[in-house]
Order: C-alpha cells, then structure tokens, then sequence
C-alpha cells in the first residue's frame, strides 16, 4: 500500500467514525437537493517527492491530465475564461461554476493571476533570493471576492522554500486549501499542485523536494458513503504511481506544456466510482 492510499483510507474511516455533519450548507445537487456533508477539521498529510511519495490514489482512476491542465489555465493562460479551459484542454466540468455573464468563473483563480501578477512576482522572488520566506501564491484577495459573484477558490494557497542537500537545492511546496471534496477532488488538487511545484522547480534547474497539505475542512458528501465505504473494501494496488517533467532543467516556466507530464506505472484499481458533484 502506496503512502497516498494508507493516508486515503485513514481520512475517510475518519470522518465516518468521527465526522459531523455540516449545518446551513451552500452546496447543493444539480436536484436543487441541499448537498450536507460530514466533515472533519485541521487534516495535514506530508509527502517527500523526492523519494518517490506522491499523494494519488490507487483505489480508484483519478483524472492528472485534466487535473494538471486546469493549472496551465489558472497559472499559464491566467484567465476565468471557461471557453480557453474547454476548447485549448478539453476540460468540460467547470461549466457549472460559470458566473451569468456566461463567458466565466468570475473574477477568481487565473483572472486573480494575473490582475495580481502573481506568478511573475513569485518567480522574480525566487530568482532574487531562492531562501527568503515569502514566496507564496495567494489566490484570497477579498476585492476579487467581492467584484463578482462566483465559487471561492478551494486551494487557495501555497508556499514555497528551498533546502540545499549537498550540491542539490530542492524546492518544498505547501498547499493549504480550505474545503476538499475527499473522494472526488483530494488527490485532483494535491497532484496538481505538485505539478506546479514541478513546474517552478524546472524553470530554475532545482530538484523537487516535499510537499505538505493542510486542508480546514475535509468532508464527505451524504451521497457518498456507499463508494466511501466501497473504497475502504477496495485492495490498493501495489505499484507506486510517479509523476515525471519531461523538460530540461531551466526550461521556463511558460514554455512548459501539459503533455510534457507523463504520469507513470499508474494501476488504479477498477471499475471507477460514479459521483453526483455538490454545486
């Protein structure tokens, strides 16, 4: 059993054993149906990338590809277009978020990216002084928030620091999000952001170190504890998954393409659990 599937297995008995159920929800069904959920607070999972530990799951297929291309749109493309994120990647399933204007996700994610020039400020940094403390991407900006109507960023932070070892100078990442979906979208959003973390790694010719993950509130929906329970039953696979940047070393970060990652000896277990999204 890979690490990400021992700490899988441990969150969702979890919150069945010890979880309480949300009050006054905003989520709902595409019914309409309020979607509640049982939940715990404060969960941190610690991986070393270095060593081969990457937070996906064998119990189920989990879809990197479309996962790692929503962080070209949000931190390449830098748009809340949904259109750029279904014609350029063919992803399809944020179309529920789109705000009435329906062109986007409202003034969030990459829209944020790039009012803020985040991406540029935190590389420059990076360049400038890879051991300062404060290179982190912040996507919370209250005036964003307030500007438009539209879902609030889930993963909305992450920090970065580098470590020499010897010759070797690795970067750490840290994501801190403040609600997560487990069965669907936990190890969606840690993969992804280990791909930037990648990203940001190669664009200055560095080594990928650890990545550590809090999330606030880590919940399971109350349509959902049949497959949760499905999942607990399921034998992992005993194959390591790995995800691996097929660039060279300094390449920039903007040069960088999703094909570039090549998810390897990936052997979920099937067939795949179906999952009504809460909106």
């Amino acid at each position: 059993m890979t690490k990400a599937d021992e700490i899988f297995k441990q969150n969702i008995k979890n919150i069945l054993d010890n979880g309480v159920m949300s009050e006054q929800a905003r989520p709902h069904y595409k019914d309409g149906k309020t979607a509640n959920s049982k939940y715990i607070t404060g969960s941190f999972a610690e991986y070393d990338i270095s060593k081969g530990e990457f937070p996906i799951t064998t119990l189920r297929p989990i879809p990197i590809k479309a996962a790692i291309k929503e962080i070209f749109w949000i931190y390449q493309d830098q748009t809340n277009r949904i259109d750029v994120l279904e014609e350029k990647y063919g992803v399809k399933y944020w179309r529920d978020w789109v705000i009435d204007d329906g062109q986007t996700i409202g003034q969030r994610y990459g829209a944020t990216v790039r009012k803020h020039d985040i991406i540029s400020n935190l590389l420059t940094a990076l360049a400038d002084n890879p051991w300062n403390r404060r290179n982190i991407i912040d996507l919370w900006q209250y005036e964003d928030l307030a500007a438009t109507d539209g879902l609030k960023p889930c993963a909305f932070q992450s920090m970065y620091d580098v470590r020499r070892v010897g010759d070797d100078i690795y970067l750490d990442a840290t994501l801190i999000q403040r609600s997560n979906d487990m069965l669907v979208a936990h190890h969606i959003n840690a993969m992804q952001y280990v791909a930037l973390q990648m990203m940001i790694a190669k664009h200055f010719g560095w080594k990928v170190g650890k990545f550590f993950y809090f999330i606030n509130n880590l919940h399971i929906y109350d349509n959902q504890f049949a497959q949760a329970n499905e999942l607990l039953n399921r034998t992992p696979s005993e194959v390591a998954p790995k995800l691996v940047l097929n660039v060279p070393d300094g390449t920039n970060f903007f040069d960088i393409k999703p094909e570039d990652f090549v998810l390897e000896d990936y052997q979920p277990v099937k067939p795949q659990l179906k999952f009504e999204l809460a909106i």
